[in-house]
Parts: C-alpha cells; sequence; structure tokens
C-alpha cells in the first residue's frame, strides 16, 4: 500500500509540475484531470511491477476501460486497507450517489454537458467557462476520500505546488511587495481616450460600420478630378457631418469620465508613513500598504482587514457601489491580528499569500502567515473598493489589489451589446439596395459605352467631349478631359455610384438612433410602469433593441422575486412531526408571544402560533421540548444575519406591566429566507442580538446564551444545504444544518421506529406546505465526539487555508459532520404573489406570447405557484418529467411524444410506439416522483384536446440538454401552452433559452431579479430586471429594468407594440424616400446622354436626407399611435403584428420599391412633357424636382401618419416650409448657376399646377389600394382602428347631447 501511494504521489507531483511549466500553453487543461489521469497510470505501473507480465491481461482490460472506471468513479487499489480506511464515509457515499447525479452522466454521452447543475462562483462574468466532464464527480469523491485520511502534513499538499502563482504581500512593506514592478498602482482610468489618442482611436472605432466605410470610399472617390459629379467640399459634408456629431458625443462623454477619475484618484485615505497614518492620494497608494478608513468613508481598494474598533474584529459594509445591493454584509478581522492593531498606528508584519486577481466579488482564496502562525483567509476577511463603511467607527487593513486589478474594476464591463432583430433584416434589405445600385451604375456605364462609340467622330465638336482644346494659348492642341472610351466608361461607373450614393441612406443610421432615444424617453416617463412601493422608474439600459420588445413570442421568468414579492414571511413549523401555524395571531395580540419576546421589539410584527408558544414555554423536558428548542436554535444560530439594535426604546403594554421598556432589533441579510427565519426565531424568544466572527449571542427567553462559532459551511448549489459548529456553554458541541428537503432527508440518522414515524410526518407536512405555495426548509442537528471534532477541525482549517479549489475541498469537509443527523422539523415561508402577476400572465398568454417559468425551487411548490398565477390551470394536461438517468428521461420524453402526438421537427418517427418505463404497462400519474402523466383535474377529457403544460426538473435536464435528446424536449416544449422548469442551476436557465433561440426564429425573453438569472437575461433577445430584494445584479445585465412583472403587460403590448410598427415603417420609408430620389436622378441621366451630370444643385442634394426630409421621419417615428394604449390592452392579440413581422418583411420591402419605381417616373416625366416645348433652363426643372420630390414624400408620410399633434403638422409641413426657404437662400447667392431660377418658377402658375399633379398621379395608386385592401382584406389594427374611432365619435355625440341637454 506504501508502494502505491509513492507511485501515485511521483506521477501526480511530476505532472503537476509538468502543468506549471507549460501553464501558459496548457490553460485549458485542469489540474483535477491530470491528478486523475495521473492516478490511473500509476495503477497502471503499480500492477504491471507487483503483479509483473502475468497480470497484463487485467491492466490491459483496465486500460480499455478506463471512461468507465472515469464513469463509476471507481479505482482498483490491491489493498483492502484502502477501503476500510475509507468506511467512515459509507454515508457520505450513499449521499454524493443519490444528490450528485447532475454531474454523472452516463457513458453513452459523445459531448461534455455545457449546462448543468453546478456551483456557480461568479454570475456577472459570463465569459468564464463552466463544464461537467464524463462522470468527474463521482471519481473525484473517492480520491478526495483516500486524501481525506492522510496525515496533516501531506493533506492538500498541492497548495504547495501553486504557490508559485500565488500573490505574495508583505503587510506594511510595500517596496517588497512590488519589487520587480508587476503591481499595478491605484490609479484607475475609466476614459478610453487621451488628447493624442482621441482622434484616431474614434474614428477607428466609428468605422466599424461598414456604411461609414462605403461613404469614405464615395467621398474620397469625388476628390478625383475625373470623379469630381459634386463639389469636393460638399460631397465630404454628409459624412463629415455624421463622424463630428458622434465625436462630439464620445468626447464629451469620455471628458465626463475623464473629470471623474480625476476626481476619484485624488480622493485621500490615511496611510501608514514613517510609523503613522497621515492622508495620502488615492493614486498614489501601493499594494502592500496599510489604509485606515473610518465610518461612511469608501474603500480605496481590495483590503483584507487587520483590525476594527469592535474588540471582536466586527465591521459592516455596504455593498450598493459594486452590486448594486442595499443591505449591510459583515466582515471579519481575523482574532490573531484584531487583537494587534491599536487605532494610532499598526505596527505588525507579516505575508500573505492569494489568488491572482480576478472578478469573482463572491470569492476570496488565501491564507496569511503572522506570528508563527498560518490561517485561512476567505471572503468574508476582504472588504472591495468602492464598498462603503458603515456603523463602525474605523478599520484597518492591508492592500492586496490596487488599480485595475480591484474586483469592481474588473467588473466594470458592461454587459454584451445586442441587435435588434429588425436591424438585421434591414441589412438584408440594404443588400438588394446595393445590387440595384450596381445595376443602374451598370446600366450607366454601358450606355455611355455605346454612347461614345456612336459618336465616336463627333467629339472633337461636342461641348463635354471634345478630346483637344482649340483655344490659343500654351493649352492649345492638348487633351482635354478625355480618356479614351474603356476609361470614360468605367470613370462613368464610379461617377454613377457617387450620384446615386444615398440609395444606401447614411441618415437611417442618426434616425434610428435618435428614434429610439426618443421612445427610450417616453417609456422611462410612462407613469403606469412606475412602482410607488420601491420608488423606482422603468429603466432603458439599451438603445439597440427597443422595437424587439413587439416581437416577443417566448418569456423566460424566474419565479422568486419575479413573480413573487421575495417578502418571506414565516408562516408554518413541522416540530417532531407535528404541525404548528394553522393559528396564526399577531404578537401583540397574543399575551404568550408578548412576554416572551421581552425587551426586544421587531420591526416588522410576525404572526404567531399560540399552541407553538405554549410548548416551547413547557419546562418538561420531553422529546417535543427539547427539538422545539434546538429547532429555533437552528434558525436564530445557522445563518450570516446581522443584528441591528437600534438605539431608541420603545414602549409595549402587552404584558401585565404598564410600561416595559423594550429595544428595537432589526435584521440585515443577504437572503430573504434568512432574514424571515431568523425574526420568526426572535418572535418565539429566541432573538439573535449579537455576532462577532468567533461567537453570536441569542436571548433565549430572557436568558443570554453565548454560543462560540467553531466553523460554518455556507449554503452552496451543490450541497443545497448550510451547516454550523457551535460550542454550547456547558461544552457540548452541536452541529446544527438547515437545507432543502432533497438533500437533507438522505443524510439523517435511522436509529428507531419513532424517528422513522417523525420523518414520514414531516414530509407530509413538506407535500401540504409546498401544495399551499410555501418555501420549505429542513432543519436538522447532531452532537459531535471529541474525536469526531478533532478529524473536522483538521481537515477544516486545511482546506480553509488551500489556495485552489477551496469550495470543493469545503464541501468534502462538510460531509464529515453533515451525516447522521437529527431531524428536527420543517419550516414554511411564504412568498406572496406581486400584484397584478396572474392578470399579466393571462394577458400575455392572450396575446400569443408563451411563458416559461424557471425556478430552484421544489415541483410542488413551483406547480402551487402556477395555479395561483393561473399560469397553469385546471384544464391542463401536466406531463411531468423526474428521470434520474439518460435512458429513463429518453423513454419520458418518448412516451409523451407518442402519448399526445406531438409533431417531431427532427424528422424521427411520428408515430412512436407507446413505450412502458421498466416493463410497469401504463403510465403512472402525475403524482409519481419520476414518471409522466396527466393531471387528475379532467379525467373524462380526451387526449389530446386539452392544453399541454410540461413540468421537468433541473436533474433531467442535465441528461436532456445534448444533442440525443435536445431535438425531443424542443418537439415537446414547444407543443406545450406552459413549460415549468424546477430546481434548475443558472446555467441551465440560460441553456433552455439557448434550447430555443438556436431552434426558432422566435424572440426570447427573460425576466429575472437575482443574480442568479443574469446568465438567463443575457442569453436572452431581450433582458428585463426587476427591482427586487436581491440586490440589482440582474438589472446591471439586463436591457430594460421595472420595479413589477405586471408592468411587463404594457411593457410589451403597448410600448413594444408602438415601438415596433414606428420602426418598421421608419426603415421601410427611409428606404423609399432616397429610392425615389435616386430613381429620378437614373432617368434624368438616361436621357442626357449617360452623362452623370445633375440638375441638382450640389447642395440640394447634401440637404435632401439631411435637412429637408429628416425631421418629420424622427417625430413621426417617436410620437405616432396606430392605436391607443387602453385599445391595445383590451385586445392582446393585437400584439401578434409583431412576431408575425407585419410592420416590416420582404414583401413589403417589394411593394413599396414597385411603389417608389411609380412615383419616380411621374416625378420625372410630368414635369418632362408639362415644360416639353418651353425654353425652361435645366437649373428650373432642378429646382422644381427638388420642391417637387420633397413635396411628395412629405405628402406620402401624411398619408400613413396615424395620430395627428400639433408637433406632427408642424414637423410635416415645416420641412415643405423649411425646404422652400433653403431653396430661397441657395438661389440668391450670385456665385452659385441656380442664381434667381426660384424667383421666376414661383410666379408661374404652370409650376404650381405640375407639382399639384406630380403629388396627386404619384400617390393615387397607393390610396387606391389601401382603401381597397382596408375595405374588403382589413387586418386586425385596422379593424380595432376603426372601433376606436367609432368608439370616441358616439362619446363625442354622447357629450354634446349631455351639454344641449
Amino acid at each position: 500500500m506504501l508502494r502505491w501511494k509513492k507511485t501515485c504521489r511521483c506521477i501526480e507531483n511530476s505532472s503537476l509540475s509538468f502543468h506549471h511549466r507549460h501553464q501558459s500553453k496548457l490553460r485549458f487543461i485542469n489540474s483535477e484531470k491530470i491528478r486523475k489521469a495521473s492516478l490511473i497510470c500509476a495503477g497502471l505501473l503499480f500492477l504491471i511491477t507487483e503483479l509483473g507480465a502475468s497480470s497484463f491481461a487485467c491492466v490491459g482490460s483496465l486500460a480499455g476501460s478506463e471512461a468507465s472506471l472515469l464513469e463509476r468513479g471507481t479505482l482498483f487499489t490491491g489493498d483492502s486497507s484502502f477501503h476500510s480506511a475509507a468506511e467512515h464515509f459509507k454515508a457520505t457515499e450513499s449521499y454524493f450517489s443519490q444528490q450528485f447525479p447532475l454531474e454523472c452522466p452516463t457513458r453513452e454521452r459523445r459531448r461534455l454537458v455545457s449546462w448543468g447543475g453546478m456551483e456557480l462562483h461568479d454570475i456577472n462574468n459570463s465569459s468564464v467557462p463552466f463544464e461537467i466532464s464524463r462522470g468527474s464527480s463521482q471519481l473525484q469523491d473517492k480520491l478526495n476520500k483516500s486524501q481525506r485520511i492522510r496525515h496533516k502534513s501531506v493533506q492538500f499538499e498541492e497548495n504547495i505546488l501553486h504557490e508559485e502563482n500565488a500573490r505574495l504581500i508583505y503587510i506594511n512593506d510595500p517596496k517588497k511587495t512590488n519589487d520587480k514592478y508587476e503591481f499595478t498602482g491605484n490609479e484607475i482610468r475609466t476614459s478610453k481616450y487621451t488628447i493624442i489618442t482621441f482622434l484616431p482611436k474614434n474614428l477607428f472605432i466609428q468605422f466599424h460600420r461598414v456604411a461609414y466605410l462605403y461613404f469614405l470610399a464615395i467621398a474620397a472617390l469625388n476628390q478625383l478630378p475625373p470623379l469630381a459629379v459634386f463639389g469636393r467640399t460638399v460631397s465630404l459634408f454628409p459624412l463629415l457631418f455624421v463622424l463630428c456629431v458622434t465625436a462630439i458625443k464620445d468626447g464629451y462623454e469620455d471628458w465626463r469620465r475623464h473629470r471623474s477619475d480625476r476626481n476619484e484618484n485624488n480622493r485621500e485615505s490615511l496611510v501608514i508613513q514613517s510609523g503613522e497614518f497621515l492622508p495620502k492620494k488615492w493614486k498614489n497608494i501601493q499594494a502592500g500598504e496599510v489604509v485606515k478608513i473610518f465610518a461612511d468613508e469608501t474603500i480605496p481598494a481590495d483590503m483584507v482587514l487587520l483590525g476594527t474598533s469592535d474588540q471582536s474584529g466586527l465591521a459592516y459594509i455596504q455593498t450598493m457601489n459594486l452590486d448594486g445591493e442595499s443591505n449591510l454584509k459583515t466582515r471579519y478581522a481575523r482574532q490573531e491580528t484584531a487583537s494587534a492593531v491599536l487605532p494610532e498606528h499598526c505596527a505588525i508584519s507579516g505575508v500573505i499569500r492569494c489568488e491572482q486577481p480576478n472578478r469573482n466579488i463572491y470569492e476570496f482564496t488565501a491564507n496569511m502567515e503572522f506570528n508563527g502562525h498560518k490561517f485561512s483567509l476567505s471572503q468574508s476577511n476582504i472588504v472591495l473598493r468602492g464598498c462603503q463603511l458603515k456603523n463602525t467607527d474605523w478599520i484597518i487593513g492591508v492592500v492586496v489589489y490596487a488599480g485595475q486589478e480591484t474586483k469592481a474594476m474588473m467588473n466594470s464591463a458592461t454587459s454584451p451589446s445586442k441587435r435588434s432583430r429588425l436591424e438585421s433584416y434591414m441589412n438584408r434589405e440594404t443588400l438588394w439596395l446595393s445590387i440595384f445600385l450596381f445595376i443602374m451604375c451598370s446600366v450607366v456605364a454601358i450606355g455611355m459605352g455605346l454612347w461614345l462609340v456612336r459618336h465616336k467622330n463627333q467629339l472633337d465638336t461636342l461641348p463635354y467631349y471634345r478630346k483637344k482644346y482649340f483655344r490659343q494659348g500654351a493649352y492649345n492642341g492638348k487633351k482635354y478631359r478625355y480618356y479614351g472610351i474603356p476609361m470614360e466608361t468605367f470613370i462613368s461607373f464610379l461617377s454613377s455610384i457617387i450620384v446615386f450614393q444615398i440609395m444606401i441612406p447614411i441618415s437611417l443610421y442618426i434616425t434610428m438612433e435618435l428614434v429610439r432615444l426618443g421612445q427610450s424617453y417616453f417609456m422611462i416617463e410612462d407613469g403606469e410602469m412606475y412602482d410607488s412601493s420601491s420608488g423606482s422608474r422603468f429603466q432603458c439600459r439599451s438603445l439597440n433593441i427597443n422595437e424587439d420588445l413587439g416581437q416577443i413570442r417566448y418569456i423566460f421568468s424566474d419565479k422568486t422575486g419575479t413573480l413573487t414579492e421575495n417578502r418571506m414571511e414565516f408562516r408554518r413549523a413541522s416540530i417532531h412531526g407535528k404541525n404548528y401555524g394553522s393559528s396564526l395571531l399577531m404578537a401583540d395580540n397574543n399575551s404568550a408571544a408578548a412576554a416572551v419576546s421581552g425587551k426586544w421589539k421587531l420591526k416588522s410584527e410576525i404572526a404567531v402560533d399560540s399552541e407553538l408558544m405554549t410548548m416551547l414555554q413547557d419546562i418538561s423536558n420531553n422529546d417535543e421540548r427539547i427539538a422545539g428548542h434546538e429547532f429555533f436554535l437552528t434558525l436564530a444560530a445557522c445563518n450570516t444575519v446581522i443584528p441591528i439594535l437600534s438605539h431608541g426604546r420603545y414602549s409595549s403594554c402587552g404584558t401585565n406591566e404598564s410600561n416595559q421598556e423594550v429595544e428595537g432589533i432589526d435584521y440585515q441579510g443577504e437572503s430573504p429566507d434568512e432574514q424571515a427565519l431568523v425574526a420568526a426565531a426572535s418572535a418565539y424568544g429566541y432573538t439573535l442580538f449579537e455576532r462577532t466572527s468567533g461567537h453570536i449571542v441569542i436571548d433565549v427567553n430572557g436568558e443570554k446564551l453565548r454560543l462560540d462559532v467553531l466553523g460554518l459551511h455556507e449554503f452552496d448549489s451543490v450541497r443545497k444545504r448550510m451547516s454550523v459548529v457551535i460550542r454550547l456553554p456547558n461544552n457540548s458541541v452541536k452541529v446544527l444544518v438547515k437545507g432543502a428537503d432533497t438533500s437533507m432527508f438522505s443524510i439523517l440518522a435511522n436509529v428507531s421506529e419513532s424517528n422513522d414515524s417523525v420523518r414520514n410526518a414531516t414530509q407530509d407536512h413538506l407535500y401540504e406546505y409546498s401544495s399551499q405555495g410555501l418555501r420549505t426548509l429542513v432543519v436538522a442537528s447532531r452532537n459531535l465526539s471529541d474525536a469526531e471534532l478533532e478529524q473536522w477541525q483538521t481537515m477544516y482549517e486545511d482546506a480553509s487555508t488551500s489556495l485552489t479549489d477551496r469550495a470543493a475541498k469545503l464541501r468534502q469537509t462538510a460531509t464529515l459532520i453533515e451525516c447522521n443527523l437529527k431531524l428536527l422539523g420543517a419550516t414554511g415561508i411564504e412568498d406572496k404573489l406581486q400584484e397584478g402577476v396572474p392578470e399579466a400572465i393571462e394577458c400575455l398568454r392572450q396575446a400569443g406570447i408563451k411563458i416559461w417559468v424557471l425556478t430552484g425551487d421544489k415541483q410542488e411548490t413551483a406547480i402551487s405557484i402556477g395555479l395561483s398565477c393561473k399560469l397553469l390551470t385546471a384544464d391542463m394536461q401536466q406531463i411531468i418529467i423526474n428521470g434520474t438517468s439518460e435512458a429513463e428521461c429518453r423513454n419520458l420524453l418518448d412516451d409523451a411524444i407518442a402519448q399526445y402526438s406531438v409533431r417531431c421537427s427532427s424528422g424521427r418517427d411520428q408515430n412512436l410506439s407507446h413505450k412502458t418505463i421498466d416493463g410497469r404497462g401504463d403510465l403512472e400519474n402525475a403524482n409519481g416522483t419520476k414518471s409522466l402523466g396527466m393531471s387528475k383535474s379532467n379525467p373524462g377529457k380526451e387526449e389530446g384536446t386539452a392544453p399541454l403544460a410540461l413540468i421537468i426538473d433541473g436533474n433531467s435536464l442535465v441528461y436532456i440538454l445534448e444533442k440525443e435528446l435536445e431535438s425531443e424536449l424542443f418537439d415537446l416544449a414547444t407543443s406545450c401552452r406552459v413549460v415549468l422548469c424546477c430546481r434548475v442551476a443558472p446555467l441551465q436557465k440560460a441553456g433552455i433559452v439557448d434550447l430555443i433561440k438556436c431552434r426558432t426564429d422566435d424572440m426570447t425573453l427573460a425576466i429575472g431579479d437575482g443574480a442568479n438569472d443574469v446568465s438567463m437575461i443575457q442569453m436572452a433577445d431581450v433582458g428585463v430586471g426587476i427591482c427586487g430584494q436581491e440586490g440589482r445584479q440582474a438589472v446591471m445585465a439586463a436591457d430594460f429594468a421595472m420595479g413589477q412583472f405586471q408592468f411587463l403587460k404594457r411593457l410589451l403590448l403597448v410600448h413594444g407594440h408602438w415601438n415596433y410598427q414606428r420602426v418598421g415603417y421608419l426603415v421601410l420609408y427611409n428606404f423609399y424616400r432616397n429610392a425615389v430620389f435616386v430613381l429620378m436622378l437614373f432617368w434624368y441621366i438616361l436621357c442626357t446622354a449617360f452623362s452623370t451630370t445633375s440638375a441638382l444643385t450640389d447642395w440640394s442634394s447634401v440637404f435632401y436626407s439631411v435637412i429637408y426630409t429628416s425631421i418629420p421621419t424622427i417625430i413621426v417615428g417617436v410620437l405616432d399611435k396606430n392605436l391607443s394604449h387602453r385599445t391595445l390592452l383590451q385586445y392582446p392579440k393585437l400584439y401578434g403584428a409583431g412576431y408575425r413581422q407585419e410592420a416590416y418583411n420582404l414583401r413589403l420591402f417589394w411593394i413599396t420599391m414597385i411603389d417608389t419605381l411609380w412615383q419616380s417616373l411621374v416625378l420625372f416625366y410630368i414635369p418632362m412633357f408639362t415644360y416639353k416645348d418651353s425654353s425652361i433652363d435645366i437649373w428650373s426643372m432642378g429646382s422644381l424636382w427638388t420642391i417637387a420630390v420633397v413635396v411628395l414624400v412629405n405628402v406620402h408620410l401624411a398619408m400613413d401618419i396615424q395620430r395627428w399633434v400639433l408637433i406632427t403638422h408642424v414637423a410635416v409641413w415645416g420641412s415643405i416650409v423649411i425646404t422652400y426657404g433653403c431653396m430661397v437662400v441657395l438661389d440668391s447667392i450670385p456665385v452659385f448657376p441656380n442664381y434667381w431660377t426660384i424667383y421666376h418658377l414661383l410666379k408661374s402658375p404652370t409650376y404650381w399646377v405640375t407639382i399639384l399633379l406630380i403629388t396627386v398621379v404619384g400617390l393615387l395608386p397607393r390610396f387606391i389600394c389601401k382603401v381597397v385592401y382596408q375595405i374588403f382584406w382589413p387586418s386586425d389594427i385596422q379593424i380595432a382602428r376603426e372601433a376606436e374611432i367609432l368608439r370616441k365619435r358616439h362619446n363625442r355625440q354622447g357629450s354634446r347631447c349631455e351639454v344641449s341637454g
């Protein structure tokens, strides 16, 4: 056995050493995988050397089954002592095999599970890779067991191997800390530019838009003498205007960043200099320096706490600037350093070994060597830059990360930018316009070439094409602007591109940005989406996807805090198998409760059960009384809640004493569940009123109980429970545990029949609580012997000081004590639905939107909430998928597809034979735990006639979210009206969203309120954050944010509909507006020998899309409404026009282009025929065409406006007036060739008649088509609009009758 260990150790160390030497090349290799591979190799080598050649067959068998070994998590050692040493973990082994199926896929898998149930360390960092290798967890458990029984000197020895990658911080010695100048200073910079880099960098960023490169090429071509169609300065004006406006905006924003950085860097804090604390600017602070911070001051850098004003080393911080959470959090200084720190000076020295800078604000891994002792540092010992010190006079800490390496700065990146669906479709139409542009330029070039060939003998006598100069002087006889027919043809092609350049509308990009900005303003100012309870307005954090709100087909919603209020109230308790909570009274109305509460008064009143209060006051030591005592002791002690004592005094009249003074107390915690449980414990007489890093003090019915906290295992998504090890005043040690029922019942002790009866009764109560929609937790405890405590402390110390995989090792350590527990009871916490949620869900469902709920709660709780919020209805057939293996999940999916005749998109046989599970015949009812079934609510209804609801758990999703079963899940889920996913991990939520995004073209929206929803929000096309009780991580990662779920109805059905209709019309109108102008020029060029000369002045061509016609487009895009908000909310089905793409599609584009072609012909040929026999000059015709095209496109726009207000009239008709004004100014400049032409035209009646004729004839076909279409084939929106108009007319007539009466 000893030789086996040495072999393993040698190969493992060699592998890890190789890994560190080549880390830059092998970043993707996990050291744990190397360890597993090395151990397998060690097993092969051990067998070869010990058993000789005769065992080669066995070795070959072992090597051939390597994958099987990894999956089963077993390893042959050849020594029975190996297994006997791990016998102590037998209970843990059974637990792991039951609780970690998420990480144990079967061997048929062909790819890594990308969406699994794993511990998510960095929610905000979407770029961190997460993966679960095949069968890695069970092997890791086996290997960890072997590591647990090693001697302390060799336990977790890989920490030493990784110390070369650790950061060394020498306390109070910044020079030695940064002797190699590898650490950054504390100066921060959030700005993008400097004075030198602004121009080149800003231009480089702007020219990432392909359209800008196109117009830059056009402007460059126009600078060449043969291609100078427009004036060289004029051709640069549109592009320079766009670039300058954007550059000014970017420059102003960056100037504000510079100003903010300057103010931040020049702030001062007290830093030890020459043995005393002296002020020092933030930008000059370095890693290793000791800093002192006073109350309400901001932390200048990431610091490890050395001491605080509190004797126990406790400090309170507020992390609102970091993660948006307003509740206070506790941080601790280690007792070893806190006792050595003095307020006036800090002369301590030591070394901190910490991890390299990273973005994870929820974890910190380090250890400290101080006075010959080595102890661990964790997240609770570090305060981060940007946090504020609260309720603490002062703290002293040493800087470990400074400047750009602080976690706050590393997390300052914005959420990934999203692009609207309509904009991507717009690029498709832009490609078609480019093709049209190429065809027109080719026609002009070919026509030019043919015309030159036909008139090549006359070129010397033509004014423009003559080959030579004929005037006397130096130029006599030289070539004159003629380059030969081939070159002239090519130049004609390039000149045509310059003339027709606005076919690709550069102004559309600016117009869309301005329109979206205006739309966002009205969404933010909508009073109907203002949450008065939290004082939060609607937030529009992304301006790129406003129109996507009108095309949503799928909504993925979290439950807790999104559909519910996330304000927990303690309602039910099951203690020692007895149910409490049926008769609740407020504490003030309950004399027993008032007497128990004593001198403490909670900020919020808690309803208590009188029967439970009587039981707790019973002085007998029966089992129920003892269980009740430990039950509430666990609620008060097993948490991270901070008690906040108020300085004021309150009077209480609830007892026999006339005036008893009580002290106010409130609780701050990261979880509303914990706050509710601690407040409930206080209401029943177990008041937590003091917490330090080493102990807590609980007032138990008036008696102070001090408990030493020996260790705390916080809740994580793998264990799904939390435990605390405490030492009681009688020197006994207990483990107090609370967690989800799925993780707790498997680690309970089975001793007697009475325990079984308590367990069965508790399970029945849990099912009852879940059916009522309550959130449940199971509470248990056990006593620790001295040997168990010593073994746990040894492993806990080593795991907590580990610099690698600390979380995994702490989980392993927790399994030592989280076993053979005594069941105390269970809790039921109510999380009420938010106001208006059922109505909002029903309205969205009528709009044709499918709503999927993805929650981490129990299945029964999720179903109950689904029924109460009308997500699930009584007539739905419930399909429940609870599988524990890939084969079982496959059978359940196939059974459902066959039973409900689901159409398969993957081309599989749609007539699947009806399968059974394990040969049991018919499918189980929906109440089965691992089955598929139907709801009992509609037994007489035939299959296939009722709507379907799919309910699936996260365990099944691990096996389903891979290629072999994704298609089956997609087919089944999309056939259901409702999908409810329970017990899902954060990345599984994102996996479900990705399943729909990858397999459909439908738009998705994800809405949530917590950090566990960030992945889902960023994955969806549109992300919405709720400003709830779980901080603001979801809000900061979202595209839009609001106070309540019910506002989603107005956001989508009203603003989403308006935005989509406006932007869809805006894009089509911009294409039409520019195309009709270009086609008019095209017809003119065809009639002027393909010469690419223009009848319009250069300035008129430039001002057309920038000034003459842009303002009405913006105003209509922001303010136009085809229907009122009342109509849209009254008839939710009108929303379907968005996801059916009725406002913008390829068919509408082609119809618009045909209409554009007709209008351009009318625009050109009517003036041509009108003035055919007149002596009008070319510039007068150009002035006529300029005015006519502006009038035509504005009247065209006026025909489509649905809502006329004063500003709309001013914009539409005012743009025509502005055009005339500009024409008058331009025609009044003597140097321009069109001098005084407009004055002659305005005097002619023919001019006005021509403009009127162009407008009527050009728009007549469009008008006729609209009338016929609305009469014979009206859309839902048109019908609703007519009904709205008739209703308004009826209301006016009724009001007039009342006035006249």
